[in-house]
């Protein structure tokens, strides 16, 4: 059998660990040239087959492919671009397919999150309606954990202990400075529609009195009466409040408390800052003084606290990608299925790309304290495995070295355009 090219992209909003992905694909394809002679990249996610926009990984050293373990962000550049059904815009479809053929690409990686496996479904029903031989295997990527059969998504899990980390050092800082300065801390984390992340606050919480004292999820409509009434007895109590918000929490009306008007790509809303709505709240109703902070882009850029856990589980579903492409699997994504919670452990399963397509998998009842602001000890079992273990960069001159590619440009064998 002749060895063919593999196209890889990453989509959505990037993480601290998506490059560890990345580098397990790359890794494992340069272990069997017997079948993959090559990765190219796309430039900027699907964008880049589009536009005949390829990278050529061969151009990378081992050594720089071995660093993006390490490495946060898109090394390949990502997007927001979502591909429209066959019967809307079946040009796109035929100039993917026009650009695979020239390029010889017979497996298609796409790593990303619930929109991202929906473009890589699409992908793989067109390939085999037109007749064209591609394997396409989904990598799942997603800090807002929110996919569906698998146990959780890679990028959640170091969010999740930089969310924790940061409240529980904040907490102390307010703690320390509460009797004549400032009394409420307010945390905005990232999180649209499922409360993964705000849920991962909750971890700092080891004893009565620690923060936070508050966590208000998405799934949990917004009761202002139920929330100041809490502030003011945590303030009471423990002489200060620490909130952990997430972005998409949402009022009765079942609107955002916080949204712009604007929409994404993938035709969201854009939210614009709950921190400071839920600041200003408390101090006209309470009159506190407040601080807030939005962890925003941080949040998913700490490669430098990135968990353990998280960095080797992105890592697998790279590699384990590619070994179900070489295995004739063809429209699925691996998953991690969790075996024990203590002690942790975990293999690699699969699913149909269509089982996770556009799905969103919300915090469970069970998991969310009765009153609404804290996490069941069920919760903090299932997170707890996710933030353990260190893994950090290297270190020059106190700061994490890390690589950047050369992302050399593949020649261009077609002479027409396509417009994104």
């Amino acid at each position: 059998m002749t060895a063919r090219n593999a196209f890889y992209a990453q989509s959505g909003g990037v993480t601290a660990v998506i490059n560890a992905s990345a580098c397990g694909v790359i890794e494992t394809a340069r272990a069997h040239r017997d079948e993959i002679a090559n990765v190219y990249a796309g430039r900027n996610g699907i964008i880049g087959a589009l536009t005949e926009d390829l990278i050529d990984t061969s151009q990378e050293t081992d050594a720089d492919i071995a660093a993006l373990r390490y490495t946060p962000s898109g090394a390949f550049g990502s997007c927001r671009y979502k591909l429209k059904g066959f019967d809307q815009n079946r040009a796109e479809y035929e100039r993917l397919l026009e650009v695979f053929k020239a390029h010889d690409i017979g497996y298609f990686f796409y790593n990303g999150g619930g929109d991202s496996q929906d473009t890589s479904n699409k992908v793989a029903e067109f390939a085999r309606a037109a007749g064209y031989p591609l394997t396409a295997v989904g990598i799942p990527k997603t800090v807002d954990n929110d996919l569906p059969i698998t146990d959780n998504c890679p990028g959640f899990g170091s969010v999740a202990k930089y969310v924790a980390v940061s409240i529980r050092e904040a907490g102390y800082d307010v703690a320390s400075m509460a009797k004549t300065s400032t009394k409420v801390f307010v945390m905005e984390v990232m999180g649209r529609h499922a409360g993964w992340i705000a849920a991962a606050g909750g971890l700092a919480a080891d004893k009565p009195g620690a923060a936070p004292h508050i966590i208000l999820f998405p799934e949990i409509v917004f009761d202002e009466t139920a929330f100041l009434a809490k502030v003011k007895a945590s303030v009471d109590n423990f002489g200060y409040c620490a909130i952990v918000v997430s972005e998409g929490l949402r009022n009765a009306d079942g609107k955002f408390v916080a949204e712009a008007g604007s929409r994404d790509a993938f035709g969201h809303a854009q939210l614009g800052g709950v921190g400071p709505v839920i600041a200003k709240l408390i101090k006209d109703q309470l009159g506190y003084k407040y601080h807030w902070a939005v962890a925003d882009y941080l949040q998913r850029a700490a490669r430098h606290i990135a968990s353990k856990t998280d960095v080797e589980q992105a890592y697998a579903l790279g590699r384990a990608a590619v070994e179900f492409a070489l295995d004739g699997k063809n429209a699925v994504m691996p998953t991690i299925v969790r075996e024990s919670d203590s002690p942790y452990q975990w293999r690699i399963g699969e699913t149909a790309l269509a089982n996770v397509a556009n799905v969103e998998k919300k915090m469970p009842a069970e998991y969310i304290t009765e009153d609404g602001f804290g996490i069941t000890e069920a919760c903090r079992r299932y997170l707890a495995p996710l933030i353990q273990g260190e893994d950090y960069p290297p270190y020059i001159d106190g700061l994490p070295a890390y690589v950047e590619l050369r992302n050399v440009a593949v020649p261009k064998k077609l002479g027409t355009t396509f417009q994104v």
